[in-house]
């Protein structure tokens, strides 16, 4: 079986603002609603973990949007994932379904 790397969703939101848009962290940050904070460590993540494809030959997955299956499909909310882009009508959750171990609320 194949190595693989998965990139999540809010991570590719973060590469296409700041590294295909040429947003400012503070920018893409007040785009999808969250903390800069949360910007900076989804944005280093998805570079490393695309740097650990490349030079290790692994294969890059994207990670499947959770929501999509029960009805929320980013699309429909404008391109952007509602987990992470604080749409008001969405409801926050982490992938353990507890809102508050979710960092995405913007806060920190």
């Amino acid at each position: 079986m194949e190595e693989s790397v998965s990139l999540l969703p809010e991570e590719l939101a973060v590469l296409d603002l700041i590294d295909l848009q040429g947003l400012e962290q503070e920018q893409a940050a007040a785009s999808l609603g969250i903390s800069r904070k949360t910007v900076w460590r989804d944005i280093h993540e998805a570079h490393r973990k695309i740097a650990d494809a490349l030079i290790h030959g692994k294969a890059l997955e994207i990670g499947g949007c959770l929501r999509r299956k029960d009805g929320i499909c980013p699309l429909r909310n404008g391109g952007v994932c509602p987990k992470v882009s604080g749409i008001k009508g969405t409801t926050l959750t982490s992938d353990t379904g507890d809102p508050s171990s979710d960092d995405r609320s913007g806060a920190g």
